[in-house]
């Protein structure tokens, strides 16, 4: 196959099929302003030939981070059966108006919690976080709840994607897919 996204996305419903139990977390690595590395999960939302998108508090860590370095590394892996995908590339915001369109789809207290919560600050109880919740139920009954705007995504433009496939022995199959310039793929077989 010469696009590794149709493999992803075959890959993706595989997991999901198999009752992985989140097929879409992602490790997320980014380096922040003084070169530190970090990593975590978080939620693939979606992805397509413009690259892989997440959203987040753009007031955590990990937003200074892709704002300082504006490149990240992504990670999924699933078991069963025995794949990873790699991704590495540059990262860019998404626009507003996607990102008001996926706020929109998500659950109601979902969208009170990106009010609620100050993402990484110190809390000092859960009675705080319960407060902010039940200010901001109150402050948005059950109708409409704008996306703050201190909310949003950001898109990972693959560069490079690795497919890797467990197999017996450590014989596993690892293929790299390098970003042409004129659009398309380099494809190479890695030892495993």
């Amino acid at each position: 196959m010469t696009d590794p996204l149709e493999t992803f996305h075959e890959w993706l419903d595989d997991a999901s099929r198999r009752g992985v139990l989140e097929p879409n977390a992602m490790a997320l690595a980014t380096v922040d302003a003084e070169g530190n590395p970090a990593v975590r999960m978080v939620l693939l939302k979606h992805a397509d030939q413009d690259g892989f998108v997440f959203y987040t508090n753009l007031e955590s860590p990990k937003a200074d981070a892709l704002t300082a370095h504006p490149r990240a590394a992504l990670c999924f892996y699933w078991n069963p059966p025995g794949r990873q995908v790699r991704i590495e590339g540059r990262v860019e915001p998404v626009a507003d108006e996607e990102a008001d369109a996926y706020f929109a789809t998500r659950p109601y207290l979902s969208r009170i919690g990106a009010w609620s919560s100050k993402q990484s600050k110190p809390l000092k109880t859960p009675a705080e976080l319960e407060r902010a919740v039940a200010a901001n139920m109150v402050r948005f009954p059950r109708g409409r709840v704008p996306r703050p705007a201190h909310w949003s995504g950001f898109r990972v433009v693959p560069d490079s994607i690795e497919l890797w496939q467990e197999k017996p022995f450590r014989m596993h199959e690892r293929t790299r897919y390098e970003a042409k310039d004129a659009g398309g793929w380099q494809k190479a077989a890695l030892y495993p």
